[in-house]
């Protein structure tokens, strides 16, 4: 098993270097030149060619293309993304707790997904065809259909402006977690309780299961196993769900005023910041990159053929 683990941390690391070249390759073919956006942020009345020139000098622009990536790749590796072009504060100081944040919502969302959605599913496999099935699916198919801006405006009016129970923005106690995290999981759980289903029903098919109920095993004990054998598929769909949340909160971040990536990225957007915006698109790349290789690791873990199989 560690061999395996070593092959697959491995094998991320390429990838990673892969992900940051091609990060600062497109943030760099931005038209819009970043000495020119410090001097605006500066509030420098008239900007010269010696002014951007200065600049430039001052801000590493003046090196060579790759040497700059590399300077920037070994500070990285360090966590130093380099200064905010507007507010002149280290990158990091800013992605951090802007990162933890979206991780708190992201993680505590996630758990009711993974409940709602392994509940869900069984229920619906063991019950295929049926009524509830069909109720359930339904629904399911209605509330995932909803966009989430949507849904989320829709929450505040009702929630905060009209019955005046939970707060409309901010994370200032355990309740400005609650709307947001209904929303994320109306958004998502839809989708993965159909997966779970999926995976249930065709286990459902095969031969162990006929030959459980024929020893007269109890449903229960049959059921689990069912469960257990479901979990390969549920791991990789649950583990790839983490870092898929983390890049989809922007809407929800944004209507709640949630002082997290999305809110962070999308100042950064309209404000032209490129170090935070290069910042961000890495660390997302990289979540996905790791969370990948997690999944990867722990369903060989479970099922032990996949060691060999790679």
């Amino acid at each position: 098993m560690s061999s395996y683990i070593m092959k697959r941390l491995l094998i991320s690391i390429p990838l990673l270097v892969l992900i940051s070249f091609l990060t600062f390759v497109f943030i760099h073919l931005s038209p819009l030149d970043p000495a020119e956006v410090v001097l605006h942020a500066q509030g420098v009345p008239q900007i010269t060619d010696k002014l951007i020139a200065e600049t430039k000098a001052a801000i590493g622009l003046d090196q060579p293309f790759l040497i700059r990536y590399f300077n920037w790749f070994v500070s990285c590796l360090q966590f130093d993304f380099g200064h905010s072009y507007i507010t002149g504060k280290p990158v990091w100081s800013l992605l951090g707790p802007a990162f933890l944040n979206t991780l708190k919502l992201t993680l505590l969302s996630i758990t009711v997904i993974i409940a709602l959605s392994v509940a869900l599913g069984v229920i619906c496999a063991l019950t295929e065809g049926r009524a509830m099935d069909k109720s359930v699916r339904g629904v399911a198919f209605l509330l995932t259909s909803m966009p989430s801006y949507w849904l989320a405006a829709l929450m505040v009016w009702y929630f905060s402006v009209k019955l005046d129970l939970l707060p409309t923005s901010g994370m200032d106690s355990y309740r400005s977690y609650i709307l947001p995290v209904i929303v994320i999981t109306i958004s998502f759980a839809g989708v993965f309780f159909r997966i779970i289903r999926s995976s249930m029903i065709s286990n459902l098919n095969e031969d162990y299961v006929l030959y459980g109920r024929a020893c007269g095993l109890p449903e229960r004990k049959i059921t689990l196993h069912l469960l257990r054998n479901s979990l390969q598929v549920a791991i990789s769909v649950f583990g790839m769900a983490i870092p898929i949340i983390l890049g989809s909160t922007v809407v929800v971040e944004n209507i709640f005023a949630w002082p997290g990536l999305g809110t962070l990225s999308v100042k950064a957007i309209l404000s032209r910041d490129l170090p935070i915006i290069q910042a961000y698109v890495l660390v997302l790349a990289a979540t996905f990159v790791l969370f990948n290789a997690a999944s990867d690791i722990l369903n060989a873990a479970i099922n032990p053929r996949l060691r060999k199989d790679r």
